[in-house]
């Protein structure tokens, strides 16, 4: 990687707009000197998020999210801070040179296991031993292009190639821990053997887990995956996100999947902003991830019953977050991958055509009822209701009204009576997450808001520099020796500087946070400094004596005991000066 000077990620982030560059993400609406949008980074229903385009940093008042540019998309994209600088010089039009972008790696060592196997499953597949296994991808339309693309590979059946590799390479413990060997009384084994493999990755591209697929014989387990370990944690990622998030990004849209292998069959026709859940329940975090995708959300899950319930659930965990996707429904209960691998790009119609969430769950809730029923007639509509009332879209909810008054010819103002207001609204604002006013002491005052002013005047640096030179508070002062080493190196002291300087370290972030909660006037008189620098070095005398008292009652010896008990007195004096 190329080293980019202090000065270079200035001029990428100042080649941007800050309101500009976020807007392709959050819809911001002005509000005075500042923009505003519902945050990203947390469950807002209500926009919390402030978007300054004179100091180029972003703020949200509820989770206290805080930073560039850089750092809005280094999180909603999931990517390394050079990566970030990239994307943003790309936004601003540089052509920059920042070498090749390396895959961050943890000193968690089942990474480097999982690195090698793959290069080890790779090579399998393209040996005279994989010739089989090649034929039976080519028949079912994979072709060396997609083997290649997702990283296909082959485990013999030798059970313990791998084994013995990685042995010879890695720790015992690491090994066992990656999941990949077992270990009995007669020795090591491979947990894959004969079957093709398809690895899985993180949100960084990092391989992680294996399905794996028999191909030459018959078996009740068709396909058989890797544990959860360390870093493999089923419900965090999705199968293809790695690849297709900024396809989806240019696109502005992302089909969600259940498979890994509708995503490959997807990609034999070109259809490559697609990911995949892995056939789970969609959690909480995937739908975060999903959600910050893209704009337009649809899902194509199988068209059966149990594909049907799926697409409901990984709906309403899209609507928490205060998304409404759209729906594909797949006909003769077939999945994408027979669907497609059927009607190829006819696939394409159903993507431009998807149906509304409301119109597929009134469907859904119709299928196993008999309508003709009174009964039926009633739990349908007032399931349906229940459904109204999950949704934030209200011209959604009046089209839904008016379609189930059509079909049941109630009176529409029976339904609307049955409807809480805004009760999604109510029920999703996340109290949890809103900052409440707590209260600090005059010490924390103290700190916060002498940083405040470091971060707005070099006199102010020089003024702790001279008389404090040390925070009470751990996080106050790791901010201030920032600000102190950024003002020494560059001569001059700027918010949005100083947070890309540390690459948006997230404790400096945190404490920058705490700071920008003071809310005070930019400008400021010495006596208001230097009453600040008071209350922290009253703090500090007094936090000393604590300490020397503590030791002068330890202390045997009775010069040493008289010589503490005169730094007391000294430390007194000062504080009564203070």
């Amino acid at each position: 990687m190329n080293y980019l000077s202090q000065e270079k990620i200035k001029e990428i982030r100042d080649s941007v707009d800050i309101v500009d560059v976020i807007s392709n993400y959050v819809s911001l609406t002005p509000k005075g000197k500042n923009y505003f949008g519902v945050c990203p980074f947390h469950d807002d229903n209500n926009p919390s998020m402030s978007v300054n385009r004179d100091k180029k940093i972003y703020k949200c008042f509820s989770c206290g999210a805080t930073g560039t540019v850089f750092k809005f998309i280094m999180d909603y994209e999931n990517i390394t801070f050079i990566e970030a600088v990239k994307k943003v010089a790309d936004f601003g039009g540089l052509n920059i040179n920042i070498g090749n972008i390396p895959k961050i790696k943890t000193n968690n060592k089942l990474y480097e296991i999982y690195d090698l196997s793959l290069k080890f499953y790779i090579n399998n597949i393209n040996t005279a031993a994989g010739k089989e296994a090649k034929e039976y991808l080519n028949k079912r339309n994979i072709n060396e292009e997609i083997i290649k693309e997702f990283q296909i590979g082959l485990a013999l059946n030798d059970k313990d190639k791998l084994s013995q590799l990685l042995l010879k390479r890695f720790d015992e413990k690491d090994v066992l821990k990656s999941a990949l060997v077992n270990k009995n009384a007669y020795g090591y084994l491979d947990l894959f053997y004969d079957r093709i493999l398809f690895p899985l990755h993180d949100l960084k591209g990092n391989v992680i887990a294996y399905s794996g697929r028999i191909y030459n014989r018959e078996d009740n387990s068709k396909y058989f995956n890797t544990r959860e370990t360390e870093i493999f944690k089923k419900g965090e990622i999705l199968y293809n996100y790695h690849r297709a998030k900024d396809i989806a990004r240019q696109k502005n849209q992302v089909i969600i999947m259940e498979g890994f292998m509708d995503v490959i069959r997807a990609y034999t026709i070109g259809v490559k902003n697609v990911v995949a859940t892995m056939g789970t329940a969609v959690t909480k975090e995937q739908a975060t991830l999903i959600k910050k995708m893209a704009k337009e959300i649809i899902l194509c899950f199988d068209g059966d019953e149990a594909g049907a319930k799926a697409t409901m659930a990984c709906a309403d965990e899209l609507i928490k977050l205060g998304v409404t996707p759209k729906v594909i429904r797949l006909d003769h209960n077939m999945d994408p991958d027979e669907y497609i691998t059927k009607y190829g790009k006819d696939f394409e119609t159903k993507i431009n055509n998807p149906i509304n969430i409301m119109d597929f769950k009134l469907q859904y809730l119709k299928h196993d009822k008999n309508l003709s029923s009174t009964v039926d007639e009633a739990k349908y509509v007032n399931e349906a209701i229940k459904e109204i009332q999950k949704i934030d879209d209200d011209i959604l909810k009046e089209l839904t009204i008016k379609k189930i008054t059509q079909e049941t010819n109630l009176d529409e103002s029976i339904i609307r009576n049955k409807i809480t207001p805004n009760k999604t609204k109510i029920k999703k604002t996340p109290k949890s997450k809103t900052k409440t006013n707590t209260k600090i002491d005059k010490y924390e005052i103290a700190q916060r808001n002498l940083i405040f002013y470091m971060l707005r005047s070099p006199e102010v640096i020089k003024m702790y520099n001279n008389k404090v030179t040390y925070m009470p508070k751990e996080e106050y002062r790791m901010l201030a020796r920032e600000i102190k080493i950024f003002y020494n190196n560059e001569g001059y002291i700027k918010e949005a500087d100083l947070i890309d300087s540390v690459e948006c370290d997230e404790d400096v972030l945190k404490a920058l946070s705490k700071v920008e909660e003071a809310n005070l006037n930019e400008k400021y008189s010495i006596e208001e400094i230097e009453d600040y620098i008071k209350v922290i070095r009253d703090y500090n005398v007094k936090n000393e004596i604590k300490r020397l008292t503590a030791k002068m009652k330890d202390e045997l010896d009775p010069i040493k005991k008289a010589e503490v008990a005169q730094k007391i007195i000294d430390l007194k004096k000062e504080s009564n000066n203070v």
